[in-house]
């Protein structure tokens, strides 16, 4: 059974930063895209970040240059490095990990994505 656990989240000011973890076990497609989501009240879930094996990685625009996506194998955990928080970062921060191959646009789209962690908050005041 594939559990993941994400840890990390918490509040802080615009312009600090986070760094969220996501352990997995259970994972067997480890060859596959791992990736970060967010929510916030009212809107749909979207993709922030992505990376697979081979440290193959993707990014949505609006975290480009802040947000760094990281897996290690040994420790079969996922992490994500948010930097210059902004008060529009605020949301609910999903893990996630595909049983299938991902290309393209597939790779930040939820739909993509089999299994999911619990979620972890990020909240950032300005």
């Amino acid at each position: 059974q594939v559990q993941l656990v994400e840890s990390g989240g918490g509040s802080v000011q615009a312009g600090g930063s986070l760094r969220l973890s996501c352990a997995a076990s259970g994972y067997t497609y480890s060859s596959y895209y791992m990736g970060w989501f967010r929510q916030a009240p009212g809107k749909e879930r979207e993709g922030v970040a992505a990376i697979d094996h081979y440290g193959t990685t993707v990014y949505a625009e609006s975290v480009k240059g802040r947000f760094a996506i990281s897996k290690d194998h040994a420790k079969n955990t996922l992490y994500l490095q948010a930097n210059s928080l902004k008060p529009e970062d605020t949301a609910m921060y999903y893990c996630a990990a595909a049983s299938r191959p991902l290309w393209g646009t597939l790779r930040l789209s939820a739909t993509s994505y089999t299994y999911w962690g619990q979620g972890t908050q990020v909240t950032v005041s300005s």
